[in-house]
């Protein structure tokens, strides 16, 4: 019987990963657990080349030769109090865009503000509107409602605001804080938004742009996991956006976020959710007002 040849490699390529580099399904089990308990995130058996992915790029830090060495460091090495933040970071997803689901930051600006602004509390004139944006991710969100109010300032109609942004990803929150990202990421912000709050390198080949300071100064960045017993966030809201995070949590966790969640949000405030996610039966003080938006009862 002839033998399969194994194709050249080069100096200095590295080999391809072995079938024995992955993950067995019971450390993966393992793993997956830890993960759930700790951000309510599910990784089903699906998820497992994904993970394998991801945590090889902790491999090289961590001076470990395969996943095998990481998971015997993770799981009986003692090593996971060190390594949990990593870990999270790792297998957190972070899509995000500016004015995505755009409908949503009209509904914003044309009828939740203006809904708001008649409320006895009166945010934005007696009290500075508040407004957060829970799972922020590398913060487009945040920065779209910023840019959207600073334009209704320009408008001459300024409106007091405070906008507070949390994720449990710090690499995640590292590049909010920065305000900097990839060009193309600028493709689905207006055209007259772009030119006044976005800032591109003179270098033809930085393919980057930066978020000007006024847009990077409106908003507020704070490091907080929802399966966290309290959020250290104001009890009176009267924006939240939540927006394709409930699709990672099983029933039980939707919720349980979602009643802490409006606990945060005062009566009449707004909470935006995923246009593919939804809350039916949960028994919520929450009206339905448009395609996944919902105010506060």
């Amino acid at each position: 019987m002839m033998s399969e040849v194994e194709a050249p490699r080069f100096i200095g390529e590295p080999a391809p990963p072995s079938s024995r580099d992955g993950l067995s399904p019971r450390d993966f089990g393992r793993l997956a657990v830890i993960i759930e308990s700790h951000t309510g995130i599910r990784m089903p058996p699906t998820k497992r080349t994904m993970v394998e992915g991801r945590l090889r790029r902790r491999l090289r830090t961590l001076g470990l030769p395969d996943l095998n060495a990481y998971c015997r460091h993770v799981l009986d090495g003692g090593g996971l109090d060190g390594e949990l933040v990593n870990l999270i970071d790792a297998v957190t997803t972070n899509k995000t865009d500016f004015f995505r689901e755009i409908d949503h930051f009209r509904y914003l600006m044309g009828t939740a503000i203006p809904a708001l602004s008649r409320l006895p509390h009166h945010p934005g004139r007696d009290r500075p509107l508040k407004i957060w944006s829970a799972a922020c991710s590398t913060g487009a969100e945040p920065y779209t409602v910023a840019m959207l109010l600073l334009e209704q300032a320009r408008a001459g109609m300024p409106i007091r605001h405070e906008i507070v942004a949390t994720d449990i990803c710090t690499e995640a929150l590292a590049t909010a804080r920065m305000g900097i990202y990839p060009a193309d990421m600028a493709g689905m912000v207006p055209e007259p938004f772009a030119s006044r709050y976005l800032m591109r390198s003179r270098d033809p080949e930085d393919a980057t742009v930066r978020l000007v300071p006024p847009v990077r100064q409106s908003v507020r960045f704070g490091r907080l996991n929802m399966m966290d017993p309290a959020y250290p966030v104001s009890t009176d809201m009267d924006v939240i956006f939540f927006r394709n995070i409930l699709i990672y949590f099983d029933k039980a966790t939707q919720k349980k976020v979602l009643e802490k969640l409006c606990g945060h949000l005062r009566p009449g405030g707004c909470l935006f959710i995923g246009h593919s996610e939804t809350i039916t039966n949960m028994d919520l003080p929450l009206k339905q007002a448009g395609s996944a938006i919902f105010i506060r009862s």
